[in-house]
């Protein structure tokens, strides 16, 4: 995909010309328009200019009150804070309560204009690693209906591990996590790294939010950095690999001790 590992926080190389910006809706700041870009996915110019992406699930107050789990929902933010897209998990009440954190969803992620511009599909599938046969996979169209990648969890005995593959399933970039995930007091990193995972290229974090949020919420904040020349397409692929790592090792309702590591 023609990019070349570089050092966490620094751009990439190429400026991106003015565009027009969107006026504030309901207090929120989007990220401005971008410019057409050739071959480009429509709606992932965004991901062109940008180098990280801020993932903030929302709060939902009935699931606060009563343990009801309600369909979730995030925004997508760049680093100065503006909006870039939403994300809306669309799944029956029934598979959401029945299910918990295993269950299979369609993720739709809207740009600031309501137009869907990724979705994210999800079977029911095993994550234990006595099951090798039938590990986490995720599925990321952009647009729907097309695909442009997946997220294949490999097995291993005690390591969280994916592969990131383009729509031919050829194998792209690698993603590790700790030998224990565990969000307390820190933050939790995934590192992505090359397919012979010798070089670190970027990273999926799970940030801190403080004690009484991850205490008493499931509403998780992460972090994803990545070469600002990667191909748009692998950007939209790991946003839909932090989406999958949300729902496996960060998405437990009422099981905070999990959750924490809070005993």
């Amino acid at each position: 995909y023609g990019f070349q590992a570089q050092p966490m926080g620094v751009p990439g190389g190429f400026v991106v010309p003015p565009v027009y910006n969107q006026p504030p809706m309901n207090g929120t700041m989007w990220m401005p328009i971008p410019p057409s870009v050739p071959n480009c996915p429509p709606g992932l110019e965004y991901l062109t200019q940008i180098d990280q992406i801020l993932i903030h699930q929302q709060l939902e107050l009935l699931e606060i009150v009563t343990g009801f789990e309600e369909a979730n929902k995030y925004e997508l933010k760049n680093a100065l804070g503006q909006r870039v897209y939403f994300a809306a998990e669309d799944t029956d009440c029934l598979t959401r309560n029945c299910c918990g954190p295993s269950r299979p969803f369609t993720m739709r992620i809207t740009d600031n204009l309501g137009r869907e511009v990724i979705t994210l599909q999800r079977p029911l599938r095993c994550s234990s690693c006595c099951c090798p046969c039938c590990l986490q996979e995720l599925e990321v169209q952009a647009p729907p209906g097309t695909t442009v990648g997946y997220v294949v969890q490999n097995w291993h005995v005690c390591l969280p591990k994916f592969t990131i593959q383009d729509e031919k399933r050829m194998d792209i970039l690698k993603i590790a996590g700790p030998c224990i995930v565990c969000s307390c007091c820190e933050d939790v990193n995934f590192e992505v790294k090359s397919v012979d995972e010798t070089c670190t290229v970027g990273r999926i974090s799970k940030q801190w939010t403080g004690f009484v949020r991850e205490m008493f919420t499931d509403a998780d904040n992460f972090g994803i950095s990545f070469p600002m020349d990667l191909d748009v397409k692998m950007k939209a692929v790991m946003i839909g690999a932090c989406f999958l790592i949300d729902f496996m090792f960060f998405e437990y309702g009422s099981n905070k001790q999990q959750r924490t590591g809070i005993w």
